[in-house]
């Protein structure tokens, strides 16, 4: 990837397949693929709205919804990237999209939407203003290119 990001709050990780993430059929296991969205999740909220921030005041992110497509199987010796990136955030939602990938070729695209709930009434919030305004620049930022 190259230095300058392509799509909003972009982030792509090594993905690491460990021994017991292979199933009876010598793939990972689907249930590692969710593992992994969270694991991209996470990293676009630490570089992005940090969860001490969240929680100090009173909010955290609820994942609402996950559709995943597999498209190939992914064995013990590959060496699987994940890429994720925000796809469209509203008042109340925010949607993620992400790519898996082996040597180039996607093994498996997924979508999750979620809301930030407050932590007192467990009732969804709107999305953080700091979040909403890091979305708005990156789209003000697009259009000078």
């Amino acid at each position: 990837m190259n230095c300058e990001k392509l799509l909003p709050f972009e982030i792509a990780l090594p993905l690491s397949v460990r021994t017991y993430d292979i199933d009876f059929a010598g793939i990972v296991s689907n249930i590692v693929f969710i593992r992994w969205l969270e694991d991209l999740r996470c990293e676009i909220l630490v570089n992005h709205l940090p969860i001490e921030e969240q929680l100090q005041n009173g909010v955290a992110p609820l994942l609402i919804q996950t559709q995943i497509d597999y498209k190939k199987s992914i064995t013990l010796v590959d060496k699987p990237i994940g890429r994720m990136w925000i796809s469209k955030l509203k008042t109340m939602k925010w949607f993620v999209n992400a790519e898996i990938s082996v040597d180039g070729m996607v093994a498996a695209t997924a979508e999750q939407t979620g809301c930030f709930i407050d932590l007192t009434t467990r009732r969804p919030v709107p999305v953080p203003a700091e979040l909403q305004q890091k979305y708005l620049e990156y789209y003000q930022n697009k259009g000078q290119r």
